[in-house]
């Protein structure tokens, strides 16, 4: 499942873009990044944010990276639902147990 995005990838590159090329006309990066979202009608942390990912993922700044994070979920969902399945198995293993051995007490 892909999640929907408020801002269009082209407008997100652009942005990301921009204060790159003009972070030295600015006082500090924050400055560069509250200037350039606010002409593009976004806020300020967005993009912040959207630049912290991308020197995540180019190998810039120490963190787990986009497809880290996905696969980290896609590992969690596959444990929940063995987990799941394992408890639907133990479940039918007492139940057929108990059906099958007359000494058993029927539920």
């Amino acid at each position: 499942m892909s999640r929907r995005t408020r801002y269009p990838a082209e407008l997100r590159e652009r942005a990301m873009r921009l204060v790159q090329e003009h972070r030295g006309e600015y006082e500090s990066e924050w400055a560069a990044i509250s200037s350039i979202a606010t002409k593009l009608g976004m806020t300020p942390e967005t993009l912040r944010k959207w630049l912290r990912r991308t020197e995540v993922d180019d190998g810039h700044r120490p963190g787990v990276t986009t497809d880290e994070r996905e696969r980290v979920c896609q590992l969690e969902r596959e444990v929940r639902e063995s987990r799941r399945a394992n408890e639907i198995l133990r479940a039918a293993s007492i139940f057929f147990a108990r059906e099958l051995d007359p000494r058993l007490p029927k539920p």
